[in-house]
């Protein structure tokens, strides 16, 4: 995966289907995110930052986005993203989300200026990458406060009529390594409040947010 992700983060953006496809479900997540001007949203499995604009507009400049991603040359076209675009409340952490310590990665949010516990927090077609999305997951609701609002954003195979489209959709899912079986939603409709369910592009993209039980 990391080879992959090597090789290809340069391209990414063009290659992967973002605005035909992609960008919809993104749209709705952060749409349906409770996020205040002022707060911090953490963003794991980051990427080169394609969500970083829509967040900005919900935080402000006087809010933080932190952005967690295991791959270093993603990091890096996230890192050009805020530069153009002059956003300055904008700190990358490189971090598994598998395997990383919710105490250490706080610790270097704090470090940055940031806070050691995000108000909300999202994963965009990160967590079907992931072999153990559960405990990437875990992580991700020990990194927010205790009334913070959560967000996963996913693909499965489409639905009714788009069924038709699976094909595609496997094959979409396979090149960027991600597991279309994952439904990683599960896990914040087991753990949330106040869930709400959405999707896009025939049932393919899967959207939850919800609210963190302390």
């Amino acid at each position: 995966m990391s080879r992959r992700y090597r090789t290809f983060a340069r391209f990414y953006d063009a290659l992967s289907g973002e605005y035909p496809v992609y960008r919809a479900g993104r749209e709705l997540g952060i749409k349906r995110l409770p996020l205040q001007a002022g707060g911090q949203v953490l963003d794991v499995g980051c990427g080169t930052g394609l969500n970083f604009s829509l967040l900005q507009h919900r935080v402000s400049p006087g809010g933080t986005i932190v952005g967690i991603d295991s791959s270093p040359e993603m990091l890096e076209q996230a890192r050009r993203r805020a530069t153009r675009n002059g956003w300055t409340n904008v700190i990358l952490i490189q971090a598994d989300a598998t395997t990383l310590s919710p105490a250490d990665i706080g610790s270097r949010i704090a470090a940055r200026g940031g806070r050691a516990r995000s108000d909300a927090a999202l994963a965009t077609y990160s967590l079907s990458l992931m072999v153990h999305w559960e405990t990437a997951w875990a992580a991700m609701v020990r990194l927010t406060t205790p009334e913070a609002s959560l967000c996963i954003v996913d693909m499965q195979k489409p639905t009714g009529f788009a069924a038709v489209l699976t094909p595609l959709a496997q094959a979409a899912c396979w090149l960027g390594g991600a597991d279309i079986d994952a439904h990683p939603w599960t896990g914040l409709e087991r753990d949330c409040a106040d869930v709400v369910v959405s999707s896009a592009r025939g049932g393919h993209l899967q959207i939850r947010v919800g609210r963190r039980q302390s």
